[in-house]
């Protein structure tokens, strides 16, 4: 059940038990869930009751002057009550409702008031909190949740139908970069990705955003998860994918990019390129017509950044002011990352050997926007200074596709930079573990840290499926 839940809604239930624990309950009451949640802090539940004029201290004193001490500390797990349970049932359906696919501090807070009965709605009840209103202004902060994120000067309307989620001003862009898109397309992006995750493959199947429309996919590398996630994607919108290889193909060789590029544009209707060359995609988006969008490249990796931040989105409930730690090398991913944490208002430490450094145009283009968002970007050589109080901390492999000769060298330099429970201590306690796979278990990352129970690895993996479907659907 808690996979469900982001990570603030979880700890606000966690509080709650200690909450229950310290007045000597032995189950969880409604009370001591609305407990947990004001502990929780700058939660979007806080937010609303702010915003509805309800002082969360007070409310605690409320709460705390209706309850009494009931003996010593009781042992073993707490379990909910039956009143407790109900709601939770209650905000997972106010999460579906509203088109969520985890359960955050705001659906508990309208569990709590749509139980009704429970000591804590009636206390919510007496202080202000009206359930249509809380519903209300919850849906509103989810929809400009997008204004949110852009500089405050920027006026442009989003575009995005409220209805469909789909952006008809996407339509026919390119996805080469992460400078591709600004931060309200790539809220736009998330939106859609939300609302297909959240829909069955029978309501998909029912809708096809795609129909007839087909997307050619140019691998010039060996590829598990961008290969089956675009095809999988294509044929679950409605639209078909042909996968082509470089022995059949033979891009640049067996005839030149830009005229591939006009050979495609005349029977297909974008093209996706995994390519070892940045400048391969950028010479077919140059000739080609119609989309091309980057599965990556030698530059960066822009799909694989949306699906993490959109994983750390949905996890966390937020984007702005989450401190997001990188450590090893200053790949693609990293590019990429770099680029979306600053245009998203997130912070980012890069830590890494010297000489490994991310692209430093790249860098640079990132640490002037982040002046605009707000957030910092920063390098770091101890990797230990990098995920200090970190609330996500990301790793990549060290030796990619094509640097197959430097390895050894690279296995000694990075070895300090090992993603591992040691390190993983330096991040805040609730800090999610993300890597793009695959792993090479042992070397960057070990057994215990991506098995474990902060890991949103595979979470991460599931979403290159939903954000790509996403981007087909708005640019195709």
């Amino acid at each position: 059940m808690w996979q469900r839940f982001t990570e603030r809604s979880r700890r606000a239930v966690f509080f709650a038990q200690e909450e229950a624990a310290a007045y000597g309950e032995s189950s969880v009451g409604t009370e001591f869930i609305l407990l947990g949640l004001v502990r929780e802090s700058d939660s979007i539940a806080i937010r609303v009751l702010e915003r509805i004029g309800i002082d969360p201290k007070q409310l605690r004193a409320q709460v705390e002057g209706q309850l009494l001490k009931s003996g010593d500390r009781p042992s073993g797990d707490m379990q909910l009550t039956p009143r407790s349970r109900r709601v939770i049932d209650l905000a997972f359906e106010e999460a579906k409702n509203l088109k969520n696919n985890y359960i955050g501090t705001e659906h508990l807070l309208l569990g709590l008031l749509r139980e009704g009965k429970g000591s804590a709605a009636k206390i919510l009840i007496e202080s202000g909190a009206e359930l249509d209103r809380v519903r209300r202004l919850v849906e509103t902060m989810q929809e400009t949740a997008v204004s949110t994120l852009v500089t405050p000067n920027d006026e442009e309307a989003t575009g995005v139908n409220g209805t469909t989620g789909m952006d008809n001003s996407m339509k026919g862009k390119d996805l080469l970069s992460i400078r591709d898109f600004s931060a309200k397309e790539v809220m736009a992006v998330f939106r859609m990705a939300e609302m297909l995750k959240s829909r069955s493959l029978s309501e998909q199947v029912a809708n096809p955003l795609l129909s007839g429309k087909t997307l050619a996919m140019i691998f010039e590398k060996p590829s598990l998860r961008t290969r089956v996630t675009f095809e999988v994607g294509m044929t679950q919108l409605g639209g078909h994918a042909v996968n082509l290889q470089p022995s059949e193909i033979k891009l640049g060789e067996r005839e030149s990019v830009p005229d591939a590029a006009r050979n495609l544009e005349r029977w297909v209707h974008g093209i996706m390129a995994r390519t070892f060359s940045h400048k391969t995609v950028a010479e077919l988006a140059k000739y080609a017509g119609i989309p091309v969008i980057n599965g990556l490249s030698d530059l960066e990796h822009p799909c694989q950044a949306l699906a993490d931040f959109f994983t750390v989105y949905e996890k966390k409930g937020e984007l702005r002011g989450i401190k997001f730690a990188y450590i090893g090398d200053g790949c693609n991913t990293c590019n990429s990352l770099l680029l979306l944490a600053a245009k998203l208002g997130a912070h980012m430490t890069v830590g890494c050997p010297e000489g490994y450094e991310p692209d430093i145009a790249i860098l640079t283009s990132a640490q002037r926007e982040a002046k605009e968002t707000g957030s910092t970007i920063s390098m770091a050589n101890d990797p230990y200074e990098a995920v200090a109080g970190a609330d996500v901390v990301y790793t990549d492999i060290w030796t990619s596709m094509g640097l197959e000769d430097e390895r050894e060298q690279r296995l000694e330099v990075f070895q300090p930079y090992q993603v591992n429970s040691q390190l993983l201590r330096a991040a805040k306690p609730d800090a999610m573990v993300l890597h793009c796979l695959p792993a090479h278990r042992g070397e960057e990352i070990t057994d215990d840290v991506l098995d474990g129970p902060q890991s949103a690895v595979f979470d991460e993996a599931e979403n290159r499926l939903h954000v790509q479907k996403a981007i087909l659907a708005l640019l195709l």
